[in-house]
């Protein structure tokens, strides 16, 4: 991830045009995405609002405005604001409907859409989406398109319980990824989607399968994606090491701006604690997660929750009905703090309260922010 991100950093020095002549819009492009996958995601939206200013000015409001206002909304889901991610994938797609058919802009909204509908638990809507393009009846594209189309097909079968059918085209996905060199579950998490097949029914093929997806991870070092990969991994563990895992998912996403996969380690989290008989711990993760998932518009998550909250026995809480975009005074102190190098333990010396409350307030901080800790001085203007 530090090598990507050193590169990105050259390749902006001195400012980026979305119009020029010699590089057209598919370098910062790339160099946002990179951005995006590096767990800075605010930064990348930065760019993309940059390139929608300069391509309206140019009057290009054709495929070029359609990839920009989907590659927003990856961003957006990516982050976890799934209703605005929703809107502007649609609105990239309503433009790539009008310049033709099976062309790559299309195909990046289909594919991105699908993801946003299944994050939020719009399964039957994700499903029409695929039957309305024929997503799968006459192949996948053979350019690189992402979210791959293949891999998003085999999530789609995932969630409609088609399990057999997902392991199929998830395993296909990643042969042809793999021998592309394309191994990053941060660019494509296949192999975690067909590790949650393989548990359905063989425990111990999903363990190596979602070990080897956390190797590739660590690898490449991003918050988001390590906690993402040790939360499948947790599903395929026994409930003592389940929960071990998910803690530590918990404690890498609170690093990460990837508000909706906190959300879904909290929630599991809490489940495992549950299960071993630690009411209290379960119900501290069960409400946060709760209220993270209902922050990010994923409904499916929420109701999961709520659910597992009444079988621990507990009170539901009332829902903020609107997320505070600006950090509070107190995010703020912990934010600068981080932006300054110092860890968890010496903020919480410094402001005189506990390291789970700076973990909290530094997750709020990155999730509002859409940054990691090395984003940080950046993103406050320090």
């Amino acid at each position: 991830m530090g090598t990507a991100l050193e590169y990105a950093e050259q390749a902006l020095d001195g400012g980026m045009s979305w119009i020029d002549q010699d590089f057209g819009f598919e370098v910062p492009a790339v160099v946002a995405l990179t951005l995006m996958y590096c767990d800075q995601p605010g930064r990348a939206e930065e760019l993309f609002n940059t390139a929608i200013m300069e391509f309206e000015a140019k009057g290009w409001r054709g495929a070029h405005l359609s990839f920009v206002y989907t590659l927003l909304g990856y961003i957006r889901y990516r982050r976890g604001r799934l209703a605005e991610a929703e809107d502007f994938v649609r609105n990239g797609l309503q433009i790539a409907d009008r310049i033709g058919h099976d062309i790559p802009a299309q195909w990046y909204a289909i594919g991105t859409l699908i993801e946003t509908l299944l994050a939020r638990g719009n399964v039957a809507e994700a499903r029409q989406v695929a039957r309305t393009y024929k997503l799968a009846d006459g192949g996948f594209p053979r350019a690189v398109v992402y979210p791959d189309p293949q891999a998003v097909w085999g999530k789609l079968l995932l969630a409609q319980g088609r399990i057999e059918e997902a392991e199929h085209h998830l395993s296909t996905a990643g042969k042809r990824l793999d021998l592309r060199g394309t191994r990053n579950p941060s660019w494509s998490p296949w192999q975690l989607d067909l590790a949650l097949a393989q548990v359905t029914h063989d425990t111990e093929l999903a363990a190596a399968t979602a070990a080897e997806a956390v190797v590739r991870a660590r690898a490449f070092g991003a918050s988001s994606v390590i906690g993402h990969a040790l939360r499948v991994a947790a599903t395929a563990a026994e409930p003592a090491r389940a929960a071990v895992l998910l803690k530590e998912a918990v404690d890498h996403l609170d690093q990460s701006p990837a508000a909706a996969e906190l959300a879904h380690a909290l929630i599991d989290h809490g489940t495992a604690l549950h299960t071993l008989g630690d009411p209290h711990q379960a119900a501290q993760q069960l409400y946060r997660g709760m209220e993270t998932a209902a922050a990010c518009g994923a409904d499916a998550l929420v109701d999961r929750a709520r659910a597992q909250i009444a079988s621990a026995g507990l009170r539901p809480r009332r829902l903020s009905s609107s997320e505070q975009e600006r950090l509070t005074v107190a995010e703020l102190a912990a934010a600068r703090h981080a932006a300054r190098g110092l860890d968890n333990a010496a903020i919480a010396k410094e402001l005189r309260i506990d390291s789970r409350t700076v973990a909290a307030r530094l997750s709020a901080a990155f999730t509002k922010l859409g940054t990691d800790r090395l984003g940080l001085g950046r993103a406050l203007g320090d």
